[in-house]
């Protein structure tokens, strides 16, 4: 993994059935576990804080597509930086999307799909992500 990813803190743990575009878009912090088949698509970057903790199957995109079908045709690409605070806890099948900044002390609930950006200190479920509570700072 330290070959793959552009940097990484200690105590990395990466299960089996990893996939990126580049890896070297990838930024992790100290005391990283993720379950098994985490895939991310490192376009753009993507920054770890430390403590954070990835449940299976997690996807975490930081490319999309155009709106107009012609774009499209061309293939084009619009890429967005995705950044994932410390101690944060991502559940098990979430989806992350481009662009999105999740503060610290975050958990998000298993099956989830983030589409806007998560404040601190904060709980979030559903489809799309929305706040459940506050946790406790």
């Amino acid at each position: 993994m330290r070959e793959i990813v552009g940097s990484a803190g200690k105590n990395l743990s990466v299960q089996g059935g990893f996939n990126c575009d580049n890896g070297k878009n990838i930024h992790i912090g100290h005391d990283f576990l993720s379950n098994y088949n985490l895939t991310i698509l490192d376009i753009a970057p993507v920054t770890f804080g430390n403590h954070v903790l990835v449940g299976p199957n997690v996807d975490i995109y930081t490319v999309n597509h155009p709106l107009d079908k012609l774009d499209r045709r061309k293939y084009l690409a619009i890429a967005s930086p995705v950044t994932i605070g410390s101690d944060v806890w991502i559940g098990r099948n979430v989806t992350i999307t481009p662009g999105v900044t999740i503060g610290n002390n975050v958990i998000i609930a298993a099956g989830a799909v983030v589409t806007k950006d998560i404040p601190a200190n904060t709980l979030v479920g559903g489809v799309p992500a929305k706040k459940i509570r506050d946790l406790s700072k």
